[in-house]
């Protein structure tokens, strides 16, 4: 294993009165129209049920969540200016926040194993990559959406230079394909399809090679001040993961997540091909921490950062590794090795 893991609770050397007055969330992203609830992950999932308010409701902390359109530079910015604590972030734009020297901590995975679409018009003549090159392609650029492109794209022996690559937020792009002003984009092509504005033109499923990752960040400065804050989000968090991943309450969570705008049917379509426990794994472990060394490589192979990054202190796994033992989940998630496939069966199967 790569990681060191601290089996026990961080010590906590402060008063039990050292307490925030409020815990600030940022989220990398936003919903339909920029409304303040997001879908797919076991953190949208707390969000909606309020657990976190919940647990601190009685410390009198408030916590205070601020869903980004402008996803994951956004956040970054939000960190840069003092005014995030905690996030959820994919995997380049907290790549980029850390080589230009934003201090974070990774507290667990958020996504993995998810697929990646390439979405064209509803008359596009495209059957391949191939027949888009030279085409007007659209991307969120600066998010995990384009390391994601880039991935599919060498894969294939193409740059983002062999099309006519221009940058759309979620909702503008998919206007611009209804509308016909874009050729494709990477975006998923259900609710498209189902207005019969678009059509999938390429799809990656749940591949380890391609996939991006999105985590579970705290910010250096919040965490060395109140650790034991730190723990009782993570544990709480990791509750709320035991529960999405559950299959018996899948579609309960596609109905929670719908309210953000995106619909059921899109959700129940991009999570069909891989189980819950897989797709919403919070474990630091062998896939992970390769994946995010890939990452960072590939991030510097594109041109995206400028400064390599060291992901070995980056981690701070003993949070983690406390909520799973104080909540009898060790086992519960299958660990991956670092080519993306299974090790030895989970322990706990319930």
């Amino acid at each position: 294993m790569p990681l060191a893991v601290a089996q026990d609770r961080p010590t906590q050397d402060r008063s039990a009165h050292d307490k925030p007055k409020v815990i600030r969330i940022s989220y990398a992203s936003a919903g339909t129209g920029g409304r303040p609830i997001v879908g797919g992950s076991v953190v949208a999932t707390a969000h909606q049920q309020g657990v976190l308010e919940k647990e601190f409701a009685r410390d009198g902390i408030k916590v205070q969540w601020t869903f980004n359109p402008g996803a994951g530079p956004a956040t970054n910015e939000q960190l840069a200016n003092g005014l995030a604590d905690f996030a959820v972030h994919g995997d380049l734009p907290i790549i980029i926040g850390c080589s230009t020297g934003l201090k974070t901590k990774i507290l667990f995975s958020v996504a993995r194993f998810g697929p990646s679409y390439i979405t064209g018009t509803v008359d596009s003549p495209a059957k391949s990559l191939e027949d888009l090159k030279g085409k007007r392609l659209a991307v969120f650029k600066g998010t995990a959406s384009q390391l994601a492109l880039g991935r599919i794209l060498k894969k294939h022996g193409f740059t983002e230079r062999d099309f006519k690559t221009v940058s759309m937020d979620g909702d503008t792009l998919r206007a611009a394909i209804a509308t016909k002003d874009v050729d494709a984009g990477f975006i998923a092509p259900f609710d498209l399809e189902a207005r019969g504005v678009g059509k999938l033109l390429y799809s990656t499923g749940p591949d380890p090679d391609l996939t991006s990752q999105s985590v579970f960040w705290v910010s250096e400065e919040f965490e060395k001040k109140y650790p034991d804050i730190v723990q009782r989000v993570t544990t709480a968090l990791v509750r709320v993961a035991a529960w999405s991943s559950d299959e018996q309450n899948r579609q309960a969570q596609y109905k929670l997540w719908s309210n953000s705008g995106t619909s059921y049917y899109e959700y129940q379509k991009t999570f069909a091909e891989t189980p819950l426990r897989w797709r919403l794994s919070p474990l630091l472990d062998e896939y992970f921490f390769e994946n995010l060394k890939k990452s960072i490589v590939q991030a510097r192979e594109f041109r995206l950062i400028r400064r390599d990054v060291d992901p070995g202190h980056w981690l701070a796994p003993q949070y983690l590794a406390a909520a799973l033992k104080e909540l009898k989940l060790e086992g519960y998630w299958q660990e991956f090795d670092t080519a993306g496939k299974p090790k030895s069966p989970r322990v706990a199967q319930n």
